[in-house]
């Protein structure tokens, strides 16, 4: 079993949600405007219809005091998840061309 076989992958729009807003109490509104973004941007991030781009991920490490290396692993790690998962089977029949040590 593989990172991520077992829980349902965590949007980075979920964790700013509810690690962040929810919170602090920040609606969509009053953060894009902190970050001096459309608050659409925000609303489609927390509903977990985009992603974060690297720099909305500049952006939100420096209104939260993060940096934005954790907001882009966070989407990475999504997105590996995701990509482990709709490629199934596909991998396990290619070569290995250079072995782990």
């Amino acid at each position: 079993m593989k990172e991520g076989d077992l829980l349902p992958p965590i949007h980075p729009g979920e964790m700013l949600r509810e690690e962040f807003m929810v919170p602090m109490g920040l609606t969509s509104y009053a953060l894009a405007k902190a970050m001096n973004v459309p608050r659409t941007r925000v609303e489609r991030l927390v509903r977990e219809e985009t992603g974060i781009s690297p720099e909305m991920a500049l952006r939100l490490g420096h209104v939260f005091s993060t940096t934005p290396e954790l907001w882009m692993n966070l989407q990475s790690r999504y997105e590996l998840i995701v990509a482990r998962r709709a490629a199934g089977h596909a991998l396990d029949g290619l070569p290995v061309l250079i072995a782990a040590e």
